[in-house]
């Protein structure tokens, strides 16, 4: 059986070419001497058939794979090398009601291929089924769509696996994320060479890593660079996939971020970061997949076995379960699907040579047919897998499927993002009432939410802001948001985003709006710092980047989301370095264990306090209109370090000034300034702190018992006026 395609060659047929069994393992297309191992999973399909095409992706050539071993089509080509174009064409029932949806009219791209080649150009001929038919999805389309379609390339990936890879190897309480696009960061930097800005050369650049560098993070998180395709209703509207969560290819980073014609480019940035001490994550979309619902396109999965490749609604097999919002919904239950996931999460660790992973929608992996289950098997393979278990693994903790909100509840090799600490922290400094209770809480680490499963503050990925919603500008420039040239009237985003504006929506020059502005942005950094747990910075936050109160902005691939290097507040990177600095100091802002109330003196601990330096009592706590908080974190050093630490952070969210004394505690009575929000400098503080001492009544620490006949001692403390809307770090040696 043949089909009839327009701008194909003769068909490649056992006579003009050398065709033999193959192996079944690995997956995909392996070079190896003398020719190239292909080989496919379908469960369903009745015949599969190998197209192969000149390098013009032209002169189509197919040889169909007579062999089968346990659902897999495999056979070996001999005289093909690496940089051959190919794909698939399978056949098989093309039965919507029943979840079959083959269609040999349709390349396909290969779940396993490490390179694309081309882009998907929009046409009618990429759907299975006829678009203007009265039959919808139940028609069957015979127009051919190789001519539209990228094709796979033959990749030989030997010298990438023999490359050692230098891992830096970062404990995790001790990693400072920087989450970032790859073209956004570089496109409009001056000092990146045209011809690489936009790929991973130029994020990989001299100026890139030596910004990086001096700003002092450690690992930098890369929104999806798996290839991914722009979905059809946003190219009616000229618009584009900008951030790249519509995956399509799980081994081949996306065509666009190459600066050449080799996927060695992203090994060597991956390389380029590893030799600035460096890590670098992925953020993966394994949840769903490109294809999109029933009237979706058919690409690749749909086309070589729909039915095993997604989950489908059980009493209605033309439907798909769509836990995503995109959709449909990758089948991570079936075994083949769940090796597929694995197989790639271990390529980009052994061979691209990465060094963890941020799950989209983790809880769509973690759901087996009766829910979300921490010992599903997806989460079982990743813990026992001697690779992978090594490597850095994050959850987005939620999906929009039933019970899908999944915040601590995933196994102890995961850290999670922590919206609760990014929802804390916006109202506490926007100066919500009754916020004191739960701003200690995520401070603390949020070992209300983590630390009764075992698990360490590191579980938390904190953030006040992320790719998705209002920077950390608009987050203090914006009432609401400000969407329309996303092309759907406004009604797409985040409806509250616990924001404030000050006084005016967006840009102004009112100096004391930009000093509130200034200040909150600064307030909530400080905060992220110094926060038990892992903080994530979005970048441009240090640098002022604003999206103009675009707060969905994912297909704006222009300047509303590049970063304008000509454009930054210099001043504003400088105080996050400064930030940074001070959380590599002081080890007890990253402590790998949960702080609690010390039980010896000078033991670690976190001791809270009112703004009149006493330890907060339980009803203050519970005030409702208290917007001023004081705590101290005291270090107990080691050798040959003999004397403890402390760190004194004084916070005010309200809008008046208010008056601080400093807390007495035995032994740390120089206090020095560190960091502040407000604009005075370390000098003008200590001049302050010298004129306004005063006398306040201390207990040791190590009192077990209060004796109404002692009588008190006194020692010497400051008293000190913040600003509204200000903070101030200090820090003092035993």
């Amino acid at each position: 059986m043949s089909t009839n395609h327009a701008q194909t060659g003769p068909a490649m047929t056992q006579e003009n070419t050398s065709l033999s069994a193959g192996k079944p393992y690995p997956l995909g297309a392996t070079v190896e001497t003398n020719g190239v191992n292909f080989a496919l999973f379908s469960a369903n399909a009745t015949k599969v058939v190998l197209c192969i095409f000149d390098e013009f992706g032209l002169n189509e050539q197919q040889v169909c794979l007579t062999q089968k071993t346990r659902q897999i089509w495999h056979g070996f080509i001999e005289g093909i090398k690496a940089g051959t174009l190919y794909g698939y064409r399978v056949y098989g029932p093309f039965e919507p009601l029943l979840g079959h949806r083959f269609n040999h009219h349709k390349f396909l791209l290969d779940p396993y291929a490490k390179q694309l080649l081309g882009e998907l150009e929009p046409n009618d001929a990429n759907y299975g089924y006829v678009l203007d038919s009265t039959e919808s999805d139940l028609s069957f389309c015979k127009i051919d769509n190789a001519p539209f379609m990228p094709k796979c390339v033959v990749i030989d990936d030997s010298a990438l696996k023999q490359k050692p890879i230098k891992r830096p190897n970062i404990p995790l309480e001790q990693t400072i994320i920087y989450e970032a696009h790859v073209k956004g960061f570089s496109v409009l930097n001056h000092e990146v060479d045209d011809d690489v800005k936009g790929t991973f050369a130029g994020l990989a650049s001299k100026s890139a890593i030596q910004y990086l560098s001096q700003l002092g993070v450690n690992c930098i998180e890369l929104l999806p660079i798996q290839s991914f395709f722009n979905e059809p209703f946003l190219l009616e509207k000229q618009l584009s996939n900008y951030w790249g969560y519509n995956s399509i290819g799980f081994f081949a980073p996306n065509p666009s971020y190459l600066s050449g014609d080799t996927v060695a480019e992203f090994r060597e940035m991956v390389d380029t970061f590893h030799d600035a001490n460096i890590e670098v994550i992925l953020d993966v979309v394994y949840n769903h997949t490109a294809e999109g619902n029933r009237l979706g396109p058919t690409l690749s999965f749909r086309g070589i076995d729909n039915a095993s490749y997604y989950r489908l609604v059980s009493n209605d097999q033309r439907l798909y379960i769509n836990d995503t919002g995109c959709g449909n919904t990758f089948n991570a239950n079936h075994p083949q699907v769940l090796q597929l996931i694995m197989d790639s999460l271990r390529y980009w660790v052994e061979v691209m040579g990465v060094d963890g992973f941020r799950f989209d929608l983790a809880s769509c992996l973690g759901r087996e047919t009766y829910g979300f289950d921490p010992g599903c098997g997806f989460f079982d393979a990743l813990s026992q897998d001697p690779v992978l278990c090594q490597v850095k693994l994050i959850a987005e903790p939620w999906d929009i499927g039933p019970g899908g909100y999944q915040l601590g509840n995933y196994p102890i090799a995961f850290s999670e993002w922590n919206d609760r600490y990014r929802d804390t922290m916006r109202r506490f400094w926007r100066g919500d009432n009754g916020m004191l209770p739960e701003f200690a809480r995520r401070f603390h680490g949020s070992g209300d939410i983590f630390e009764h499963h075992g698990r360490n503050p590191s579980a938390s990925i904190n953030f006040i802001t992320s790719h998705d919603g209002f920077t950390l500008n608009d987050l203090v420039s914006y009432q609401h948001r400000h969407n329309l040239a996303n092309g759907e009237d406004n009604r797409d985003g985040h409806h509250e985003n616990l924001s404030h504006n000050y006084g005016v929506e967006g840009e102004t020059d009112n100096p004391d709006i930009l000093s509130i502005r200034s200040r909150q942005q600064r307030n909530l950094l400080t905060t992220l710092m110094l926060s038990q747990g892992v903080p994530m910075l979005l970048s441009g936050d240090e640098m002022g980047h604003s999206q103009q109160g675009n707060n969905n902005a994912y297909c704006q691939d222009n300047r509303i989301c590049w970063i304008d290097w000509q454009n930054i507040d210099w001043s504003l990177v400088e105080f996050t370095a400064e930030l940074i600095k001070v959380r590599k100091r002081f080890p007890i802002l990253c402590h790998r264990e949960f702080i609690h109330q010390p039980e010896a003196q000078y033991d670690n601990g976190f001791i809270w306090y009112s703004r009149h330096g006493e330890p907060m009592a339980k009803r203050q706590w519970s005030e409702f209109e208290a917007r001023t908080l004081a705590v101290v974190l005291i270090s107990k050093t080691q050798p040959p370090h003999q004397h403890p630490k402390a760190l004194l952070l004084l916070l005010n969210a309200s809008e008046k000034a208010h008056q601080f004394v400093l807390p007495v505690i035995d032994g740390f009575n120089q206090w020095q300034p560190l960091i502040n929000t407000q604009q005075l400098n370390n000098a003008d503080i200590e001049e302050l702190l010298e004129q306004s001492k005063v006398k306040v009544a201390i207990t040791a620490l190590d009192d077990e018992a209060t004796n109404d006949d002692k009588q008190p001692s006194f020692a010497c403390s400051h008293q000190l006026t913040l600003l509204g809307r200000s903070l101030m770090l200090f820090h003092a040696c035993h």
